[in-house]
Parts: C-alpha cells; structure tokens; sequence
C-alpha cells in the first residue's frame, strides 16, 4: 500500500475543499468517446476540462533509439515492459530492505507510485524519432558556464559544498512548465479548475499553480520572468490552446537552458469520457536545434486526492546533506560523496 492510498480517504475531502471554482451546475453525461466526441460544457459555455488528470501512464520521454521511428510498441515489447512492471510492484511491496543490498534514501521503494504501461514508445513525438533534437553550441556553453563553470547542479551530486551543488528540483525551487505537467515518481497530480475568462492548472509536485487568462491580453513584459512562465489561454473549438512566454532561464529539460525566445505552445483536448489529450510543442532556437513535440494521454480519476506537497518543509535530503558535508570537514576529509565511485551502485532517485 502506498502513502497515498493511507492519505486518500481524509485527503478527497481536503482537495475538494480547495479548488478553486466549483461549477454552478453538474455537466451533462458526456457522448461516448471518438473522433466527433463532443465534451461537456461549463455553466458558460466552454468545454469542460476540470477534473483530476494524474499523469499515471508509464511512457518514457524519449524513444528508445533501436526503435527509431516506430511510435507504437509491438504487442511482445508491450508484455516485456509488464513483465518489468511486475517485477518492480514486488520490489516496492517489501517491507524490509534485503541485506545484500546497497543501502540508498528510499529502501523499501513503496512510496514510489507506477502508472500502467501504455504502448506509446515515448511522450516525444516529434522528431519522428521521438528524440529531443540537439542543443545548439551556444546552449551547450551556457550550462557549462553555469555556478562559475561548474555547470548545473545535481539531483544527487558528488560533492555537497553548498546548497548550490543540488538542481533546482532537488532545492524544491521548480520543475518548471514542462516537466510538472509529465510523469514523475509520485505525486504527479494535475488539477484543472474553470471559471469564466480564465482556466486554472493546479500541479501536485512542488504544488505549482498556472492561472491563465482568456481575454486576449497581452504577455508581461519580457522583463518579468518566471520559472512557470507567463501564460495566455484561447480555444480553437474544443481546444485550449496556451502559449507561455517569459520563461527564466532555468535548467530545463534534457540539461537544457530556457533563452528569451523559448516559446511553449500546449494544446488540451478531451477526447473522451475520461479522457484528454496533451500535445506541447517547444520552441526556442537559441537552445535546441529545431522545435520538438510531446504527447501525453491523460485519464480523469476522480478519487485523485492532491495531497499537500511540503517541499522545503520536509527536504530533510539537503539539511542532512550539508551537515554530513561539514562533519568530513572537520574531519579533515574532503565533502566527496561516495555513491558508486568506488564500486557500489548509485542510489535510486527519490
């Protein structure tokens, strides 16, 4: 039993407590899904995407490179990455870490929570190869140059000087736009909440929040910026289409570094029931070679509880980190950190 299944039953009426807008009338049963399915509207007359979108499917974000452009897995791939899921649902059922196990943060893994295998070969799209495209060189340089030519921080650095050392996930700073809204190790909760003139995406991890406008304003300027970007919402039929501009220039995704021309175009499509379609294109011709694109499926779960995501609070990985740094210091030893350099395998990501 995961954490989340302890939490669920208090936790449903805490999250229904907290959203943002509650519906004047309960929509109508929604046609059966397919390609002229019409989705519920709200009390004003947009399609109705609020609801609980965890985003459980098991799709990795990029293809496996022996498959080039094949998108969709064979029904023998398909068997062999249930064989696999199998295998890790036992390995997060123990309840004691085995003995002959290298020793990480997070043995028994039970707290780690699994989506369904999907036969998607990988949440990027385009290229056809589902592969991310290259980094131009000045993208290259810029995260080298990154913490005084260090480059970006880690999620489990070998050396813990400083706070800095870590990434920004690790830091409870952001995931940023692209990433909160994909696949994580748990608490990937996506809540999406309506009103008139404005949609509001809620995401569990580091407890994001996007509110974005549907009046046709303009962006900020391009001197306010943030981790979440500005965003500006309109539909194109049944479609919310989101363009988010003013992103910072954080660590983004693949090691990548967002410039003043990165561009994120999302597009919400509910497709079915239960049901909604995700589809991101990425534009930023400083940083990546050509645009790319993802998809992702999402479910609607309604007894999805989103649980409190208390970060900083409970980042006890980075308190204990720095003081175990400090305590070599005083010992004389350097604050390297052993995690496989001298022959062990190195620790599971939280």
């Amino acid at each position: 039993m995961s954490y989340r299944d302890i939490y669920r039953n208090w936790a449903i009426a805490a999250a229904l407590a907290a959203s943002l807008v509650v519906s004047a009338q309960a929509p109508k049963a929604p046609a059966p899904a397919g390609k002229s399915y019409a989705p519920p509207k709200t009390p004003w007359g947009d399609p109705d995407l609020q609801g609980q979108w965890p985003a459980t499917a098991s799709i990795p974000m990029q293809r496996p490179a022996d498959l080039g452009n094949r998108a969709i897995l064979t029904d023998e791939e398909v068997a062999q990455r249930e064989q696999q899921a199998r295998r890790q649902a036992a390995s997060d059922s123990e309840q004691v870490a085995k003995t002959d196990g290298s020793v990480t943060i997070n043995p028994p893994s039970y707290w780690v929570e699994h989506g369904a295998v999907n036969r998607q070969a990988s949440l990027v799209v385009d290229p056809p190869n589902g592969r991310i495209p290259p980094l131009t060189a000045k993208a290259q340089q810029a995260v080298k140059d990154l913490r005084g030519g260090k480059g970006p921080g880690d999620h489990f650095p070998k050396v813990v000087d400083s706070y800095d050392d870590f990434d920004f996930y690790s830091r409870c700073i952001s995931r940023g736009p692209i990433s909160s809204m994909l696949p994580t190790l748990y608490n990937f909760g996506n809540d999406i909440v309506q009103a008139p003139g404005v949609v509001a995406i809620r995401n569990e991890m580091i407890h994001e929040t996007r509110v974005i406008s549907l009046d046709g304003r303009a962006h900020a300027g391009a001197s306010i910026k943030s981790f979440m970007g500005d965003s500006r919402g309109h539909w194109e039929g049944n479609t919310l289409v989101v363009e988010t501009t003013n992103l910072k220039p954080q660590p983004g995704v693949a090691g990548a570094m967002f410039s003043d021309e990165a561009k994120l175009t999302e597009r919400f499509t509910r497709v079915g029931a239960e049901e909604l379609s995700y589809d991101l294109t990425v534009s930023d011709p400083q940083t990546w070679t050509k645009p790319w694109s993802l998809h992702m499926p999402y479910k609607l779960d309604r007894s999805y509880p989103v649980i409190e995501y208390a970060c900083h609070e409970g980042n006890y990985m980075m308190l204990d980190s720095l003081m175990g740094a400090r305590e070599r210091e005083k010992q004389g030893l350097d604050t390297r950190v052993d995690r496989g350099d001298a022959g062990g395998p190195p620790p599971r990501t939280p």
